[in-house]
């Protein structure tokens, strides 16, 4: 999430605010992509990392990096199309202000993320909720091994396919909590700086 935020954001921004020749085909492309199957990211993921793939040479197959870039792939749609709809419905005010009296473009790209921080926050959430449940592609590319790539979505479908129903809830459990604890996190924070 460290590494999608700023640049699902960004993207979104400059998505938002940028015109380009086709620039409509990628924000229809970003939608789209973001109804992908986690399975399929890991299978276009896996192919590109086998040692036969593009990218085999960097043998980066079930490794923690390859889960990472998958977290990644995964959360970026996420990102850039609610970044994208929020900078979208942002009060045009907000800009031509900052515009008006001079501010860099640095300057107005912050003010508008500031301005719409809630939405941001929400499309923050969202990623993060799709990363923290996702399966299909940690088990592609980073192969559940035990110690090295095993994460608790994963370890939850090992045990319950071992029949062992008591640890995968146990797990589940625990991954609930964790899930629960950071959305109040930002919940938390959302709330506080309202006032």
């Amino acid at each position: 999430m460290l590494i999608a935020m700023p640049l699902g954001i960004g993207i979104g921004y400059l998505l938002a605010t940028l015109e380009f020749p086709g620039r409509r085909p990628l924000i229809v492309l970003t939608q789209g992509l973001l109804a992908s199957p986690t399975v399929v990211v890991g299978l276009i993921l896996y192919l590109l990392l086998s040692r036969q793939g593009v990218l085999g040479q960097l043998q980066l197959l079930f490794t923690q990096t390859a889960m990472v870039i998958g977290q990644i792939l995964i959360a970026l749609p996420v990102l850039i199309a609610f970044s994208l709809s929020a900078i979208q419905g942002a009060d045009p005010r907000a800009r031509e202000t900052a515009v008006g009296l001079g501010a860099s473009a640095p300057r107005i790209a912050w003010t508008m993320l500031v301005e719409v921080r809630f939405a941001l926050m929400a499309a923050v959430c969202s990623a993060f909720g799709r990363v923290v449940s996702e399966i299909g592609c940690s088990l592609m590319v980073g192969g559940n091994i035990a110690g090295v790539t095993r994460n608790i979505p994963t370890a939850i479908a090992l045990e319950t396919s071992k029949g062992e129903f008591a640890q995968g809830i146990a797990l589940g459990i625990v991954l609930l909590v964790v899930a629960l604890g950071i959305n109040s996190a930002f919940a938390f924070f959302q709330g506080e700086s309202r006032r």
